[in-house]
């Protein structure tokens, strides 16, 4: 390990979450002392060290602060409240100030920690406004502030004020579209798209794209979103700075549909739009033959899906009658700071199916 390495101590908050579990186990391979905190201990981790932690508690969080987190130097906040059907919470109150009360419940009891020197927190591509109307293309992190309302200005109002008054740094990150493993996940396309897959094949039916015309998006895969955080400790060029980030190509959903079908060696359907989440929850004793039939992990669609079928009708434009406006995000900012990573999209959704079969999440691709 290198003197960076062995100066640190990772608390990452959220870690049963799609980023959190993706960043843990990368610090684990990477020798990197951490610790994950979460309501749920992160799913298919047995051996990493975790502590349960309900943010929604001032008392928990003051007891953490004073216990596990005591000699934490680096914290990422990966944590996040949505609201059941997920899309209509995003303009409601209530879940703005959840969000950011769970934020300073953590923060605030750590505010005289001499140890604690630097705070990730995670946005979205929801800061440039691209789920209230088209938004300029391509994001960058420059440009002023999108004028809605957001939990992500409350975070980041708090956390820049925690700075100012305190020797802590911070980095905020805005990843497009996530993809990696969690259970429960509101926002989880890997397991939306790999459910609603078992599903078709087990039935004889092929891979039918369920939306209408998708937007021109882009993707990041959360062990490259780990890899980039990793980066970013004690790394000046990070220091009080927001990046963009994505795998660096783009795609839409309904041509990346052939390649989806490929990987799990079915026929596509032609186009037969549909809500997945008013058809797919209903299929629990369907899911449940097929855990049977191949030895799968016992969750039902609920624990492997969470809210996210909801997700994937957004993603998918199952609502909408024209295609939706394109949400790119500019990641000069972060090459130039000497994160230069990329990630072929198709390739890494063929990578995580085939990682979801081997761990049992999914039956057999093939």
């Amino acid at each position: 390990m290198s003197n960076i390495e062995n100066s640190i101590k990772v608390a990452v908050v959220g870690a049963s979450g799609v980023v959190g579990r993706a960043l843990v186990e990368h610090l684990m391979l990477s020798e990197i002392p951490v610790v994950g905190l979460s309501r749920r201990p992160p799913a298919d981790l047995a051996d990493a060290a975790f502590q349960p932690l309900d943010l929604n508690s001032q008392t928990e969080c003051e007891q953490m602060a004073e216990s596990t987190l005591s000699d934490a130097t680096h914290l990422v906040y990966a944590a996040l409240f949505e609201k059941p059907g997920l899309i209509s919470g995003w303009q409601e109150q209530d879940q703005m100030q959840t969000n950011l009360a769970m934020l300073r419940n953590l923060l605030d009891p750590l505010k005289g920690s001499g140890k604690l020197r630097h705070v990730t927190l995670l946005q979205g591509t929801k800061a440039y406004g691209a789920h209230v109307e088209p938004m300029k293309i391509p994001g960058v992190e420059s440009d002023p502030r999108h004028l809605h309302e957001n939990f992500y200005w409350l975070q980041e109002d708090y956390l820049r004020d925690l700075c100012r008054d305190t020797d802590l740094q911070f980095t905020i990150w805005r990843p497009q579209v996530i993809f990696g493993h969690a259970l429960h996940a509101p926002m989880n396309m890997l397991a939306a798209v790999g459910v609603y897959a078992a599903l078709q094949k087990s039935e004889g039916l092929p891979l039918t794209y369920t939306g209408g015309s998708s937007g021109v998006s882009e993707a990041i895969d959360a062990d490259l979103l780990a890899r980039a955080i990793s980066f970013s400790f004690d790394n000046s060029a990070f220091t009080n700075q927001t990046f963009n980030i994505t795998n660096g190509d783009v795609f839409r959903w309904q041509d990346t549909w052939p390649a989806l079908a490929e990987i799990f060696g079915m026929e596509t359907g032609e186009p037969v739009r549909q809500l997945l989440s008013e058809s797919l929850y209903e299929k629990e004793d369907n899911w449940s033959r097929l855990v049977t039939q191949h030895g799968l992990r016992p969750h039902t669609i609920r624990e492997l899906v969470g809210d996210s079928f909801f997700y994937a009708d957004a993603m998918f434009n199952a609502y909408g009658h024209t295609a939706p406006p394109p949400a790119i995000l500019s990641t000069i900012k972060l090459r130039n700071a000497g994160f230069t990573e990329c990630v072929d999209t198709t390739d890494m959704l063929s990578r995580w199916f085939h990682k979801l079969e081997q761990m049992k999440i999914l039956p057999p691709l093939r």
